[in-house]
This record gives structure tokens, C-alpha cells and sequence, in this order.
């Protein structure tokens, strides 16, 4: 089901970083976040609900540029 809070998102395993992009075109990056959580929120039939409940607050985070910054 699409979300109507989160665009989209991407996991890069190696670094453990999720980098979210919001509808809002603001985009973060989660760090250290196991594998297993990225499964459990790509399988969520909620994303924007299991993301706050399970990522937000609970990953250090850093907001990134969009790419239509200056």
C-alpha cells in the first residue's frame, strides 16, 4: 500500500544506513539500523505508522539536502 506520508526509501546493508524521503521532499538517513527492521517497515502495510513506532527516535539521524537545494 502506498504511503501517504513516506515517498520513498532506500537501504544500503553495508552501512546499515536507510535514507527516507518524505512527501514533503525532506529526506533523512537512519544509521546502524539492522536488516531485520528494514524487512519489517518494507512489509508493513502501514509505512508511515511502523516508521514512527519502530524507526524514528530509535536510529541516530541526520537530514540530507533534497536534490533541488541550492
Amino acid at each position: 500500500m502506498p504511503s501517504t506520508v513516506i515517498r520513498r526509501f532506500m537501504y544500503v546493508p553495508d552501512t546499515k544506513e536507510l535514507t527516507v524521503e518524505f512527501v514533503t521532499g525532506r529526506r533523512y538517513v537512519y544509521s546502524e539500523v539492522p536488516e531485520d527492521d528494514v524487512q519489517a517497515f518494507r512489509s508493513a502495510f502501514a509505512k508511515g505508522t511502523h516508521f514512527n513506532r519502530y524507526i524514528r527516535d530509535h536510529f541516530p539521524c541526520r537530514e540530507i539536502a533534497s536534490a533541488s537545494a541550492d
